[in-house]
């Protein structure tokens, strides 16, 4: 677990190691004896990118349903013809949601608690803005609200939904995507009286380190909740896919200078897509309960980090499950937890 790997945190964060994630160590292939038929799996942000990658090397391993789910209809139809033509006789669908809006995501958890069965899930939507700018229906910062509370509520309503329609024999599956920029992080708060104050607050916002926080914040998550889960009903982790090129991430909200500047760097630095999404397959099929509640990276269970093992992280941490869950009162979360 990543909570034990502390005397390897600083060398994780470091230069030299990322250097080593990107260009020297890999994602293991996944074994020729993984095999997902009869098995059904969704995954948000799908229409493109990792997302897609992901949701067509699930397919390449016989998966039997696939949930494509997306926030455009349209987006989701091509992706999901793409698929279908490489896959006739996997059953292949589109469902939206939208990951600004609670009541999206609420109807989206209802639709898959109407699914006979449901093995796989994969949290690979996420956004980063430019600009600050709020969520229409709940006026958090926007990457705050997708990458984390979005995410978070969605794992929420998912797990008894994985505990209850998986194999007898097998734990569900849920990846909530992270990301290594958590490593570097700054948290200028530490007395962290409110977590939601500081992430809302438009004078401080800067970009990048919006970004870095979300995939913090949801590493500081991950970890409470997989003590609250037992590894033997659903095994949750955080898959990091690393720099990739190819993603479309954050295009859409990027200047033609900023698109040339990212993709330049991608070019360099980044690793295929298809070695990015095989970290997500990786996460949910290879790697067993030694990954409850760990972050993942090139099929390792990597360590946090390195705040989240002081105090100041400590602290944090209990403000923000605190917080997360008066959010999340209108589905009752501990009633979810303690079933």
């Amino acid at each position: 677990m990543s909570a034990k790997l502390q005397h390897e945190a600083a060398w994780e964060a470091g230069p030299l190691a990322f250097l080593s994630r990107q260009f020297i160590q890999t994602v293991p292939q996944t074994p020729k004896s993984v095999r997902l038929s009869g098995q059904t799996a969704l995954v948000t942000g799908s229409n493109v990118g990792l997302g897609f990658e992901c949701a067509r090397q699930l397919l390449a391993l016989d998966l039997s349903h696939l949930i494509l789910a997306v926030r455009s209809q349209s987006k989701g139809n091509a992706a999901a013809t793409k698929l279908r033509a490489e896959f006739p006789s996997a059953e292949i669908e589109v469902s939206l949601v939208d990951m600004t809006s609670y009541k999206s995501i609420v109807a989206f958890a209802q639709r898959c608690e109407a699914l006979p069965r449901l093995d796989i899930a994969i949290l690979n939507a996420g956004l980063s803005r430019p600009k600050f700018e709020r969520a229409e229906e709940t006026k958090h910062e926007t990457t705050f609200q997708v990458n984390y509370l979005s995410t978070a509520l969605l794992a929420l309503l998912l797990l008894p939904i994985l505990k209850s329609k998986r194999v007898a024999e097998a734990p569900g599956r849920l990846a909530l995507v992270g990301s290594d920029t958590a490593y570097w992080a700054d948290w200028k708060d530490p007395s962290c009286e409110s977590a939601f104050e500081v992430i809302d607050d438009a004078a401080s916002f800067a970009s990048m380190n919006a970004y870095k926080t979300s995939k913090l914040l949801l590493l500081l998550f991950l970890d409470k909740l997989a003590q609250q889960v037992s590894a033997d009903d659903v095994i949750i982790n955080v898959p990091n896919p690393g720099a990739c090129r190819g993603t479309e991430f954050g295009a859409d909200s990027r200047s033609r200078v900023e698109k040339f500047f990212f993709g330049v760097m991608a070019f360099i630095m980044g690793r295929p897509v298809a070695v990015g999404a095989r970290q997500y397959v990786d996460a949910v099929t290879r790697l067993g309960a030694e990954s409850h509640g760990g972050f993942v990276s090139e099929g390792k269970v990597k360590p946090f980090p390195t705040m989240m093992y002081e105090n100041s992280g400590r602290v944090l941490q209990e403000t923000l499950w605190q917080e997360t869950l008066e959010e999340f009162e209108f589905v009752d979360p501990q009633s979810i937890l303690k079933g």
